[in-house]
């Protein structure tokens, strides 16, 4: 069985970076040419490990928020009946693109206080516009053909929805979802600037003081996590085409 470079650079990089969360200290030498005046290689001001989990949590929790609202609303404006809210759904999930997240972040710590709470309203806001737009494009396309023949065996529309729309439309769907999980990876790291548990704290304590060994650190875990969360999530995608059976050029 053949293995592609691709995979193989995955599998090092999940090696590198489980070694890494778990055991930190053993990567110091790496990390010290990057400090100066006895300043420390690794973060140890809080646990590596536990921050990288409460930064994926943050991601998961705020992008499955963003799926529901954003695929219900999907779902809404496509029914004849939902048809005239498709403006205004538009400028609901179009506010987080509106405003940047640390405007958001400085808007809702007033309401709701430091910590998690502005952080996953952020990602919440920001995650909507991809996965509703995708959700737009996946129920359009599926074949008029295809909810007729539904239609013609009595299915109801309930059912149609269920068992054929959603279905059919679910890779496109998991595009946006894609999307919006990797955007939020890299933008949860501002949540900590409002005491948000998560990478950012890493990347913030080095910026504070100077050492490029935090912020190197920090940012390499990010986007070790973000590709292979990305990569995860598109070979899921590929897995949920093929047992559709759609055509091979619908899968690119």
């Amino acid at each position: 069985m053949k293995v592609s470079v691709g995979t193989i650079a995955r599998l090092v990089g999940a090696i590198l970076l489980a070694a890494f969360l778990v055991r930190p200290e053993a990567f110091a030498p790496l990390f010290a040419p990057l400090t100066s005046n006895g300043a420390p290689p690794i973060y140890r001001q809080g646990n590596l490990l536990a921050l990288a989990w409460s930064h994926f949590q943050i991601v998961v929790f705020a992008t499955l928020a963003s799926t529901l609202v954003a695929v219900s609303l999907g779902v809404l404006v496509t029914r004849r009946s939902g048809a005239e809210f498709l403006p205004l759904s538009r400028a609901v999930v179009n506010v987080g693109q509106t405003f940047p997240p640390v405007a958001v972040l400085a808007l809702t710590v007033p309401l709701v206080g430091f910590g998690d709470g502005p952080t996953f309203i952020a990602l919440f806001a920001y995650g909507l516009l991809p996965i509703f737009e995708n959700t737009l494009v996946g129920i359009q396309q599926v074949p008029a053909a295809v909810t007729e023949a539904a239609r013609g065996c009595g299915m109801t529309p309930a059912q149609r929805l269920f068992r054929v729309e959603l279905p059919l439309a679910l890779p496109q769907i998991m595009t946006g979802t894609r999307l919006a999980v990797v955007v939020a990876i890299g933008t949860a790291t501002i949540g900590s600037t409002v005491a948000a548990k998560g990478l950012g704290e890493v990347i913030i304590a080095g910026l504070l003081s100077d050492n490029t060994a935090f912020i190197v650190q920090g940012g390499l875990v990010v986007a070790l996590m973000a590709a292979l969360i990305y990569d995860a999530m598109l070979a899921a995608e590929r897995s949920i085409i093929l047992r559709l059976g759609l055509p091979a050029n619908e899968r690119e």
